[in-house]
């Protein structure tokens, strides 16, 4: 199993990079570091110039890889949704009961984040943080039809249907099962985000939404 997670890849839609970031140490490089810096100081104030001086590269370099930093962005999304897909298929494997595979879905989606030691170029909590802060950037914009029909968002849309396929299991004659499904991962999100920004408009400011997503799931389909 180690070894087999040790050649794991996360994939991502080729229509995102000019070249695969994961081909080369620069742009593992180019990865990791645009991680810790859109964390540190935001989307907005991350250029790739700052960025080629953190790395100590070239800004062309980096647009050998990427377009602009919004196509980063959505990289940097793929490769989070991706993550997430992987966790959930590797927590509910061997799960015969769908409302257990529904209670770790759950877990998946909004438990804190840790570090993967399988993915040594990726800094997992800092990558979660930009997620819940910075994921809407990513599609809020006039380009996501055109982006979406190029796969730019297939990881997400993976994710959201597999968790409404295990929807489908626990409660088959419930329509609105894709509904629920982005609903929950949304909700997550933005939960996290009340919790570090908002906290006098949450429930979950002690720990995470995961009790709160349970007992939606719990209140609609049981």
């Amino acid at each position: 199993m180690d070894e087999l997670l040790s050649n794991l890849r996360i994939t991502i839609s080729d229509s995102i990079f000019l070249k695969d970031p994961e081909s080369s140490v620069l742009g593992k490089k180019i990865i990791e570091e645009s991680i810790l810096m859109i964390d540190a100081m935001g989307f907005e104030t991350f250029t790739f110039k700052k960025l080629g001086a953190v790395i100590g590269s070239n800004e062309s370099s980096i647009y050998r890889y990427f377009e602009n930093k919004h196509k980063l962005l959505l990289y940097l999304c793929s490769w989070y949704w991706g993550w997430l897909e992987y966790r959930l298929v590797l927590a509910s494997y061997s799960l015969k009961d769908p409302k257990e595979k529904l209670d770790q879905a759950i877990a998946v989606i909004s438990q804190e984040v840790t570090v993967d030691s399988a993915f040594t170029f990726i800094n997992e909590p800092a990558l979660n943080r930009i997620i819940i802060n910075e994921n809407a950037k990513s599609f809020l914009t006039k380009d996501v039809d055109a982006e979406n029909k190029e796969g730019g968002f297939a990881s997400y849309k993976r994710l959201i249907s597999r968790i409404h396929s295990i929807i489908s299991e626990v409660a088959p004659d419930y329509p609105y099962p894709k509904s629920l499904a982005s609903t929950l991962v949304e909700t997550a999100l933005h939960q996290h985000f009340l919790r570090g920004h908002f906290l006098s408009i949450t429930d979950c400011q002690s720990q995470g939404p995961q009790s709160f997503l349970t007992d939606i799931i719990n209140k609609t389909l049981l």
